[in-house]
């Protein structure tokens, strides 16, 4: 790939980083807003401090990837659940009393729905809960290749 083409490549869309041009306050550059366990991490790159559209860019780029390397969270430009409402506090984990489980979910790399269970009269109640978590997480890193 030419370097005209890389450029165009990376002007197009990242994930996490939105391009603001505001005329009215000579404020142009890239935002860049990382959320990680309920926390929100953000950082503007003017393109006059950082040299150009381009080279503000890249800053951000790499603000963004040490941020989020930093942190710990998964580097992936696919979208990830991050948010639970299973009662469990884990995405696609919930516990089924009337059935003495813990159910688990996610979507295949088909994008297909998957599912099963762990029993908590098997391995007992927090070992089921760990299980049941250590599953997900395997089909979430399966589903993103990672």
């Amino acid at each position: 790939m030419d370097q005209e083409k890389q450029k165009e490549f990376m002007l197009k869309r990242q994930k996490d980083i939105a391009r603001i041009d505001q005329e009215s306050k000579r404020t142009h550059g890239w935002y860049v807003r990382v959320r990680f366990q309920g926390k929100t991490y953000s950082k503007f790159f003017s393109d006059k401090k950082c040299g150009g559209r381009y080279s503000s860019l890249l800053s951000a780029i790499a603000w963004r990837d040490s941020t989020e390397k930093r942190l710990g969270k998964i580097r992936t430009n696919k979208h990830l659940v991050t948010v639970s409402n299973s009662g469990t506090g884990v995405v696609g984990v919930r516990l089924n009393d009337g059935f003495n489980r813990y159910e688990v979910s996610w979507v295949t790399t088909e994008g297909k729905q998957g599912k099963t269970s762990v029993s908590i009269r098997k391995h007992g109640k927090e070992g089921a809960f760990i299980k049941a978590c250590a599953i997900r997480q395997e089909k979430e890193r399966a589903r993103l290749g990672i």
